[in-house]
């Protein structure tokens, strides 16, 4: 299985299935009978601005597959990374993302674009000792289109990663992070958001692999689907051998708003240490009604309840955004993919 090379060759036998088992529930070769023709290039004045252009002081564009593929990062920096697609073609980017020890970087990340198309872009992300990343990925793409993302992050002893990601889903859509912990005192956080309706689809799929003493990884994924829409989750935190002192916890937690909506989620422990402190929870359920009973009985609005539960709900990770112009962004999403419930 190899998406980049699928859609390099034109070759669908390529694309990942579910008998690829981190793939069962997003099969790539079931939805894809023909491989679509390479996209065609679109400039930068064809892309516009993307939705965190005015927070950023620098902005990399990928459209259409074109664009930089490495980059280094020091100091104090925000850069957003915007990722367009158009058309009806297929198209895979690769970006190498170097973070120069005791940095202080806000990566704002956002996928998005117009048509049927097929997208992949391969993320590097080296954080160099004592550095600091926020990263936001904020995926809001067409209805028809293909998008995933793989982020491949690799900590260093003392540096710090927190990423909270923003899925609005697709026709097929996936966000994965696979991040490489190094232990000596490094610390990630992986948070995430899915809001879906119609027949969208959004996976989010994350690894983190601690290989060393004194690491710590915390993550919380929330998520809404309603209509025909279907979330998936797939977290594993693998605890190697001699990692002692790994602290680790895992959340998953969905509403599911209408009876053919559905959630997947798998969420893993693999632990091969002594001495250390993980737990993992998840639960899939509906709206709280004895709340919206409440909430009612004071004379709100059936539909005003229900939005204000759901905001409350998706809000407990969004809050977490630590930079003000992202978190605000992110609130102003979740309000517009909230409009009529």
């Amino acid at each position: 299985m190899n998406l980049a090379a699928a859609i390099r060759d034109q070759d669908v036998a390529q694309l990942p299935s579910r008998r690829d088992e981190d793939w069962r529930w997003t099969d790539l070769r079931g939805l894809i009978r023909q491989a679509p023709e390479p996209s065609t290039p679109i400039w930068a004045e064809q892309a516009g601005e993307g939705p965190f252009a005015a927070l950023a002081g620098r902005t990399v564009l990928i459209a259409n597959g074109h664009g930089e593929r490495e980059l280094s990062i020091s100091g104090q920096a925000v850069v957003a990374l915007d990722v367009v697609s158009a058309g009806s073609g297929g198209h895979a980017a690769q970006l190498k993302i170097a973070i120069a020890p005791d940095a202080a970087v806000v990566l704002l990340e956002s996928y998005r674009g117009t048509g049927e198309y097929l997208s992949h872009t391969a993320l590097e992300i080296e954080i160099g000792v004592g550095a600091s990343v926020e990263r936001i990925v904020l995926a809001d793409e067409p209805a028809e289109a293909v998008g995933v993302s793989q982020a491949q992050v690799t900590l260093s002893p003392g540096a710090s990663f927190v990423q909270t990601v923003l899925a609005s889903g697709a026709r097929r859509q996936r966000i994965e992070t696979r991040v490489r912990h190094p232990g000596g005192h490094a610390q990630a956080r992986l948070d995430a958001v899915y809001l879906l309706g119609g027949k969208r689809h959004a996976d989010i799929t994350t690894e983190v692999a601690h290989a060393h003493v004194d690491g710590t990884t915390d993550q919380l994924i929330k998520g809404v689907v309603r209509d025909q829409a279907r979330g998936v989750f797939q977290g594993r935190i693998v605890v190697s051998e001699g990692a002692d002192r790994t602290q680790a916890r895992m959340g998953h937690h969905a509403l599911i708003l209408s009876d053919r909506a559905e959630v997947d989620a798998k969420p893993e422990l693999e632990i091969y240490a002594d001495d250390v402190t993980c737990a993992h929870g998840n639960t899939v359920g509906a709206l709280d009604e004895e709340a919206l009973f409440y909430m009612r009985q004071r004379g709100i609005p059936e539909g005003q309840a229900r939005a204000l539960l759901i905001e409350a709900f998706v809000g407990e990770v969004i809050d977490r955004i630590a930079h003000e112009g992202a978190r605000e962004v992110a609130r102003g999403w979740a309000a517009e993919r909230l409009k009529g419930e």
